[in-house]
């Protein structure tokens, strides 16, 4: 019976003779995404080439076997190839190994952080929400907030277990804080249940926090704010998060800022609008008024004769600071002309005398307006 021929490893990966282990991992992880059988279901084509890919990466990933690939081609393990496992030749525990290690690369499974006899996890971030007003903002301020978190147990050191004993490795993933689990002819790496990933147990719980090696507190920060900080704006306090699982690095704290709304002041960046009303003979008289500035002291702002509603006056330098800068934004003062309410009849009587004695000359815009309107309607009839 005739026999088929085996495919050059280096050609089958489409890579050279010299690839370095980073390239190899890389070409390998392209082929069996590409050929995966969860991909091609029912290819049979597709499921040989994905066996016949990792056959040649499980051999040219380990550097003596790969040395003796290159010295005696297949030849080098025609005794091992011939008893392999369920798969075929070759798929036994070295080819659950290849899997391993690429299906870690495929999941985001890392080694370090997911198993093994030390494992620590790190603890979760929390987020805190701070409301602070527009003069806190305005020249900085320092805030005590208290944070309901998990903390390290001080009995237990965060260890969980009692004092005076340790945890103990894992008895079903003997440490390794992972497990093999066998799906059709590929091997799968999962996390263990019974130590869900730490590669530990504790057999004899510390009384104080129940084993898990954190207790339920709340802790006083000092929080700074600095000057000019906008609305919005997220501050990381690093390592003030939950505490970690047996002694794994703690999380950390991300406080959320939010300023309320001013009685006087909008803000747009490091400007202030502050909306100004005024009387209707100020305005048509001129004058000066008094405003409030964002410092706490008095602005004093010129207004001309004639001024009009909308109109906007500036002050320099009156702003917000910009954070972390020497720059101060600007405040701007828009008036609005208000027209007068419940009038006295000698108030009425004075308004109607100064109604029959103004001209056009003193109302431009209305004047403009209903002469156009006029126009208008003229134009519409002809």
């Amino acid at each position: 019976m005739a026999t088929t021929q085996k495919r050059d490893y280096y050609e089958l990966l489409e890579v050279s003779r010299t690839v370095d282990e980073k390239g190899l991992k890389s070409a390998y992880r392209k082929l069996a995404m590409k050929y995966h059988p969860d991909r091609n279901p029912g290819d049979a084509e597709a499921e040989v080439m994905f066996k016949e890919c990792t056959e040649a990466y499980d051999i040219l990933r380990d550097p003596q076997k790969r040395a003796a690939y290159d010295r005696f081609g297949h030849a080098a393990f025609d005794g091992r190839m011939g008893g392999g496992g369920a798969g075929g030749p070759g798929f036994g525990n070295d080819f659950a190994s290849a899997m391993s290690d690429i299906f870690d690369e495929f999941f985001g499974g890392a080694r370090g952080g997911g198993g093994g006899r030390n494992a620590r996890h790190r603890g979760s971030d929390l987020r805190y929400n701070l409301e602070i007003s527009l003069e806190d903002a305005f020249r900085g301020k320092r805030v005590t907030i208290n944070v309901p978190t998990s903390a390290t147990c001080d009995v237990c050191t965060g260890t969980g277990a009692k004092p005076g004993t340790e945890p103990v490795s894992c008895p079903t993933c003997h440490g390794a804080g992972r497990v093999r689990v066998s799906q059709g002819f590929f091997t799968l790496e999962r996390t263990c249940v019974t130590c869900s990933g730490r590669g530990q147990v504790v057999r004899d719980p510390c009384a104080h926090c129940g084993g898990s090696g954190r207790v339920s507190k709340e802790r006083e920060l000092s929080v700074e704010i600095p000057a000019g900080i906008e609305d919005g704006t997220r501050i990381r306090l690093a390592g003030d998060g939950e505490a970690g699982v047996m002694g794994g690095p703690p999380g950390d704290l991300y406080i959320f800022l939010t300023i309320k709304a001013h009685d006087f002041f909008q803000r747009e960046g490091a400007d202030l609008y502050c909306r100004v009303p005024i009387s209707m003979a100020r305005a048509a008289l001129g004058g000066s008024i008094e405003v409030p500035s964002i410092d706490g002291e008095k602005a004093k702002v010129k207004i001309p004769e004639a001024t009009q509603t909308g109109r906007q006056f500036r002050l320099r330098g009156k702003g917000m600071p910009v954070l972390r800068s020497s720059q101060t934004g600007d405040m701007y003062i828009q008036v609005v002309v208000e027209t007068p309410q419940k009038l006295t009849r000698r108030q009425r009587e004075l308004l109607t005398e100064f109604e029959e004695l103004s001209s056009n000359e003193n109302h431009p815009e209305s004047h403009g307006f209903f002469s156009r309107a006029r126009e208008f309607f003229e134009n519409l009839s002809q």
